[in-house]
């Protein structure tokens, strides 16, 4: 098969296209250094010709509805269009666990993509994952105020991006199937949990200052809804196996 990957250098990204070549696959890795642009749509229509299926695993850095709104409606209109105009007949997008009651932030953004997906006119698959194990480090490096990291209370089931990767590519193999049983981590955990882990493990002596932020959205991340339901497949990677692999960026 000939899959295009858009996102293709963020943290699933890079696991969908090694999934999807150690599986035989031919792989399309959109960016701009290779003249494809997914926020205006340049150059995608060109890079889909003779695909199978494209794989929507794009991220933004943002806490603002506005602007993850505007990001993910903006990518998947364009991407749709692309698909249709070269022929493609399946869109995969990936989205998280547990936000439908949180239509605000980032997820918001999410809500809108998935939306948009649904809506649109390419036959599409949609798989929910909770929070990834590689999301401790992305809270290490943002909350670190010297010898301190603040962290957001959060409840998790955590799961490796490496799994979610390649779920996402063994549903572009097959047939479109609309919104997808979800994919959640082996094991609950808080984030904060995760966090001290990760420092022990690194050796750093860094102290974790767990908070209780206000507004819905960290009251919705507090609560435990993002860890999903017991419906969802499980993956086999748990924390710890995880930081002494490869995929754990060191400190």
């Amino acid at each position: 098969m000939r899959l295009v990957i858009a996102g293709a250098t963020g943290t699933v990204g890079r696991h969908v296209v090694s999934a999807a070549r150690y599986r035989g696959h031919e792989v399309v890795a959109l960016s701009r250094s290779s003249g494809q642009d997914i926020v205006n749509g340049a150059g995608l229509v060109h890079a889909m010709a003779g695909a199978d299926a494209v794989v929507d695993v794009t991220s933004t850095e943002t806490t603002s509805a506005a602007t993850s709104t505007t990001f993910f409606t903006a990518v998947t209109a364009n991407l749709s269009h692309a698909e249709r105009e070269a022929g493609v007949t399946h869109h995969v997008a990936l989205s998280i666990v547990g936000i439908d009651t949180l239509n605000v932030g980032y997820y918001a953004g999410k809500l809108a993509q998935e939306r948009a997906v649904g809506a649109g006119l390419v036959p599409w698959s949609l798989l929910r994952a909770t929070q990834f194990h590689e999301f401790a480090e992305q809270v290490i490096r943002r909350g670190s105020l010297g010898p301190l990291v603040a962290v957001p209370k959060i409840l998790v089931r955590p799961v490796a991006a490496r799994e979610v990767g390649r779920r996402l590519v063994e549903i572009a193999e097959g047939a479109p199937l609309g919104r997808t049983t979800d994919l959640a981590g082996p094991d609950d955990e808080s984030l904060a949990q995760l966090v001290r882990r990760m420092l022990a493990f690194d050796g750093s002596r860094r102290r974790v200052v767990e908070l209780s932020l206000p507004g819905k959205y960290w009251r919705g991340s507090a609560s435990g809804i993002l860890r999903g339901d017991e419906g969802a497949l499980r993956g086999r990677i748990g924390f710890d196996e995880w930081l002494v692999s490869d995929d754990h960026d060191r400190l």
